[in-house]
């Protein structure tokens, strides 16, 4: 059984086993709670009432969060022509076409966090399929990923545009920002991504929605939220 170190322990004694939180009080305990020496990451966690077997009960988009993720990704565009100038002005980290899929390809080159693409591009983009799916940079138009707009994508990834995806247990998972980050700010983010997943509430859903929600830090204990706390 893993030992868990002595900050961990006193952390965990703050927060009570079974009960749900207010979302100010959880904000409030997840910066108490951190235990890391390094600014820490703050996620929630949703799970949700879906049948994940079921396409329309698969959610999958993106967030642009108001206070950002506390964290600058680096962006890779490909596209031509004036969509690749648009990329470069919008302040994408890399651009452009064949010559970066095949750095992929040829030298197993991954040094970005998302990767952008204009639909004419998408075909080529296929045959990374196995290589991308799997490390979550393949470009979705569901994400935003896949567009004609890249000034707009690569701003939006730039302000701190998070994506999330249910898994096969219907869950989904999120970054709201750092520790560092005041309680107004997290709560702000949190309340945009809880709006979002509220809003995307498959029609098809018989029951209570949502089932749980925690939130969390980086290598710090879990602490449940009322679900009520988002009723508007």
């Amino acid at each position: 059984m893993k030992q868990r170190g002595k900050k961990y322990v006193t952390a965990c004694e703050k927060v009570e086993k079974n009960k749900a939180y207010t979302k100010e009080e959880a904000v409030k305990l997840a910066k108490e709670t951190s235990v890391s020496k390094f600014d820490a990451t703050v996620e929630v966690a949703v799970r949700l009432n879906l049948d994940t077997k079921k396409a329309d009960q698969q959610l999958r988009g993106a967030i642009v969060l108001p206070h950002g993720t506390g964290k600058t990704k680096k962006v890779l565009v490909i596209a031509k022509g004036d969509n690749a100038t648009k990329a470069k002005e919008a302040g994408a980290d890399y651009v452009g076409d064949t010559d970066m899929l095949q750095k992929i390809e040829k030298e197993n080159w991954f040094d970005f966090d998302v990767m952008i693409a204009t639909p004419d591009m998408m075909p080529l983009l296929g045959k990374l399929g196995k290589v991308l799916g799997p490390k979550g940079l393949m470009p979705n138009p569901k994400t935003g990923t896949v567009t004609t707009d890249v000034s707009k994508a690569v701003s939006e990834v730039k302000a701190g545009r998070v994506e999330y995806r249910t898994d096969s247990f219907g869950n989904v998972h999120g970054i709201i920002g750092k520790v560092s980050f005041t309680e107004a700010q997290l709560l702000e983010n949190l309340d945009a991504f809880m709006a979002t997943i509220l809003k995307v509430k498959p029609s098809t859903v018989k029951g209570d929605y949502i089932k749980n929600i925690a939130i969390t830090t980086t290598m710090g204990p879990g602490i449940k939220i009322l679900i009520n706390s988002f009723d508007k």
